[in-house]
């Protein structure tokens, strides 16, 4: 009976040990908690980057197919863009307030 009672303490100190090992691997490894954690925070800054240029795509195949319907649209920005004066328009300059000073 003794020696029973010996085996099983011995056996639950073993599991015991092995159950503090595998958890100390769990939490400190490389490949453990800190890990996921940390590829967690880099799947969430991706995902965000990812709709944010998602939102900057769509932006621009709208524009795209607005410069794809006629020339409205062409003329609308190389006015803005690149300053386009139309052949029978003139071109006025307007100074600007001056600071106080």
């Amino acid at each position: 009976m003794r020696g029973e009672i010996l085996f099983m303490r011995t056996g639950i100190g073993v599991l015991s040990v092995l159950l503090l090992l595998l958890q100390v691997r769990l939490w400190v490894s490389d490949d453990g908690y800190r890990e996921v954690a940390r590829l967690g925070a880099l799947i969430t800054g991706q995902t965000a980057e990812n709709a944010r240029l998602a939102q900057r795509n769509q932006r621009l195949e709208a524009e795209v197919v607005e410069l794809r319907k006629g020339d409205t649209a062409v003329e609308e920005r190389a006015r803005a863009d690149l300053g386009l004066i139309g052949p029978d328009e003139t071109f006025y300059l307007f100074g600007g307030a001056r600071p106080a000073g």
